[in-house]
C-alpha cells in the first residue's frame, strides 16, 4: 500500500514535490538528484536528507548513499531561500463541502511554480482555510486578477474538470484594451494557437483552429473601451493573445505585443483583465452555482 506523498505531510501549506525516476545507471539517488535539478547545490539535497525530507513512494527515507533505483517516485519538500511577499489579499467568496470559490488579486500566481511557493493562492488558502487537500480546477495567468475555483475532496475533482473538458460552464471575462472605429462587435476569434519563443509566449499561426473567444463592446471611453470575453476554449494565454492580434492588446500587457525583455512586475500597472464571472450546474448537488468577482478594471 503506497502512502501518500511517501507519508510526507503538508508543510506551511506546501505539499511534498514528486520526481519521477527514470531508468538509468546513476550510483546513487542523490547523483540523480544534482544532475535532475543543477539550481539545487548538492549541499542541499544532503541536508534534506538529514533532516528526512526526501522519501520514496513507500515512505523509506533516502539517504546520501543509497543506491539508486529507477521506475519509482521520489518525494521532498521544495523551498525557496527568499521569496518577496505579494502585497495584495485574495478574497474567499464561497465555501462549502465541496468547493472554494477564490477572488485573486493581479500578480499572485495560482500554484507554486518557478520563484513563487508561499506566494500563491493555492498555499495561501490552504494556510488560511486549514484545508490540505484543495486543488484547483482550472487556472488563470499570474498577471490577471478574478474567479479561481478549488475542490475540497481529490475524489470530486475529476467530476468538476468535467464541466471544463465537455465546455459545460460558462466563463466570462473583461477587458480593458484600444478602441478603434470601424471594428465590429460582437466579434467571434477562431485561429490557431501554438506555443512560441520563449517558451512561455503563444502565437497565432495558421491551420485549423484550436481557440475560440466571443468579443463584444461594453463600453467606450475614449481612446479606450472596456470588452467582455467569452472563452469557448482554454489555451493559455487565449484571450491576449486574440486582443493582441485584432490589434487591441489589453492594458498594460507586458508580453503581448512581443518585447525583447519582459519587464519586471509594477504593481501600479496591473494587466487590465478580469475573469469576471462563471456559472454551471453543480455535478455533486445538481444547484446552479454563479459566482461574480468583486474586484473591477481600471481605465485610467
Amino acid at each position: 500500500m503506497l502512502a501518500a506523498h511517501g507519508g510526507l505531510p503538508t508543510r506551511h501549506g506546501v505539499s511534498p514535490s514528486c520526481v519521477g525516476l527514470p531508468a538509468g545507471d546513476w550510483p546513487t539517488f542523490t547523483e540523480f538528484l544534482v544532475q535532475r535539478f543543477p539550481a539545487i547545490t548538492r549541499a542541499t539535497w544532503l541536508q534534506r536528507m538529514r533532516d528526512g525530507e526526501v522519501v520514496d513512494e513507500f515512505g523509506a527515507a533516502v539517504t546520501a548513499e543509497r543506491p539508486y533505483r529507477g521506475h519509482m517516485r521520489l518525494y521532498y519538500y521544495r523551498a525557496l531561500p527568499s521569496e518577496a511577499r505579494i502585497p495584495f489579499e485574495a478574497t474567499v467568496l464561497f465555501q462549502d463541502a465541496h468547493l472554494v470559490v477564490a477572488d485573486k488579486p493581479h500578480f499572485l500566481p495560482v500554484t507554486p511554480s518557478g520563484h513563487y511557493l508561499q506566494e500563491t493562492l493555492l498555499v495561501r488558502l490552504k494556510n488560511l482555510l486549514g484545508i490540505d487537500t484543495l486543488i484547483p480546477l482550472h487556472r488563470i495567468d499570474r498577471e490577471t486578477a478574478g474567479l479561481v475555483l478549488f475542490c475540497i475532496q481529490p475524489a470530486e475533482r475529476d467530476a468538476y474538470q468535467a464541466l471544463f473538458r465537455q465546455r459545460d460552464i460558462s466563463k466570462h471575462y473583461e477587458a480593458i484594451a484600444p478602441w478603434r472605429a470601424g471594428q465590429t462587435f460582437p466579434l467571434l476569434r477562431k485561429t490557431r494557437i501554438e506555443e512560441d519563443e520563449p517558451f512561455f509566449r503563444q502565437r497565432e499561426v495558421p491551420g485549423e483552429p484550436n481557440s475560440e473567444t466571443l468579443i463584444e463592446l461594453l463600453e467606450i471611453k475614449g481612446e479606450r473601451a472596456r470588452y467582455a470575453l467569452s472563452p469557448v476554449t482554454g489555451k493559455k494565454h487565449q484571450l491576449r493573445v486574440h486582443m493582441n492580434a485584432l490589434g487591441l492588446p489589453i492594458q498594460n500587457d507586458s508580453m503581448y505585443p512581443p518585447r525583447e525583455v519582459t519587464p519586471d512586475d509594477d504593481y501600479s500597472q496591473p494587466l487590465q483583465l478580469l475573469a469576471k464571472s462563471i456559472a454551471f450546474t453543480d455535478p455533486l448537488t445538481g444547484q446552479a452555482r454563479r459566482f461574480q468577482s468583486g474586484l473591477s478594471l481600471s481605465f485610467a
